[in-house]
This record gives C-alpha cells, sequence and structure tokens, in this order.
C-alpha cells in the first residue's frame, strides 16, 4: 500500500509542499531526498508520485507558486504620486515576505538548481515583479520627484535591500516589524529622491 491510512489527496497534497519547503530551506535541494519528504510527511516514497512527478517539479511549483502570489497579492495604484506608490512597494514587500523566510530564502538559494526551462519561467515571473517597481521609479524619475541614474539598477539595488529584512528580522526581536519598514522606507527615500 502506497498511501498511509487515512491519507487524502487535499491534505496530504498541502503536506508535500510544506515538507519540501522547510526541508529544502533547513538542507538544500540537491540534499533532500523524495523518501526524506515521504518521511516528513508520513508517507511511503512511492505515494509521493501521487502528488508531484519529481524533486525538479516539486521545487518548480514551490518557487513559481511564490512569484505568482506575490504578483497577486502586489498592487500598484496608478493614480497615487510616484512616491506614495513607491512607499507602498516598500510596506507591500517587506510585509509580504516576512511571514514567508523559507520561500524567501529558497527562491534565491535554490534557483540554480532547477531545469533551464522551469529557471526561464520562473525568472520571467521575477522580472514582471521587478518590472513593478522599475516603473514607479521611472514615473518618479520622469516627474523630476526621483534622482536616479539607472533605474534598472535602483530597482534591483531596493528589491534586494528589501528582501534582506528576511536574512536579520525576527518577531519579538528589538524592533517591530513597523518600525523596520519605517527605516527601510526612509533608507529607500533617500536613496531616490530628488533634493
Amino acid at each position: 500500500m502506497a498511501r498511509t491510512t487515512g491519507s487524502h489527496s487535499d491534505i496530504t497534497g498541502p503536506k508535500v509542499r510544506e515538507a519540501a519547503l522547510r526541508l529544502f530551506a533547513q538542507n538544500g535541494f540537491a540534499a533532500v531526498s523524495m523518501r526524506a519528504i515521504a518521511s516528513e510527511v508520513g508517507v511511503q516514497a512511492g505515494a509521493l508520485y501521487n502528488y508531484t512527478p519529481d524533486k525538479q517539479t516539486l521545487l518548480f511549483n514551490l518557487l513559481s507558486t511564490h512569484m505568482e502570489q506575490l504578483l497577486d497579492a502586489s498592487i500598484d495604484d496608478l493614480s497615487q504620486s510616484p512616491i506614495d506608490r513607491l512607499r507602498h512597494f516598500v510596506d507591500f514587500h517587506i510585509r509580504f515576505h516576512a511571514d514567508r523566510p523559507d520561500e524567501v530564502f529558497i527562491s534565491y538559494m535554490e534557483l540554480r538548481n532547477l531545469s533551464a526551462d522551469n529557471f526561464s519561467t520562473v525568472e520571467a515571473l521575477r522580472r514582471r515583479y521587478e518590472d513593478r517597481l522599475e516603473g514607479i521609479l521611472q514615473s518618479g524619475a520622469d516627474a523630476g520627484d526621483f534622482v536616479i541614474a539607472d533605474t534598472k539598477i535602483a530597482t534591483l539595488a531596493v528589491i534586494a535591500m528589501l528582501t534582506g529584512v528576511n536574512t536579520w528580522f525576527h518577531a519579538g526581536g528589538r524592533l517591530t516589524l513597523d518600525e523596520v519598514i519605517a527605516q527601510y522606507w526612509d533608507m529607500v527615500r533617500k536613496a531616490v529622491v530628488a533634493g
């Protein structure tokens, strides 16, 4: 029998993804076997293939789902000023990622383990998200509100800075998330705002 008694696809499928996410973040994609994922979930290794054809597909689904959720949740209100749009982006990016440290970690550290086609798909999703920020920065530069020599470099720098919060922030630490966001907004604003 491949499936543990009492397991159901609507319960076990998400457990497989959660276990893979946790194990990939803790140990790295290459070090995690399908058998280890199955053990974590409490099913036999062969049962995993009811939920994913292979480990590569599982990694791809985790990375692409993270990016799709990020894109779906982010909103850029074009009726706002570029400075307000940028402030909203900073706030949104930090808050969205604060609750997803494992997703953020594997999204950056495990890209190299995707097949070429899967890498291209995830990179396209990442570019769509980066393009949203670059559009905000370009609008601010065009309006004379921002002074930016290269909007692409500024985009990558801001995203790297904001995403870096996940490497050190912990709820219950010295600063609240709101205090962290306020300080990061101040740094981003000073980096791009004219005068």
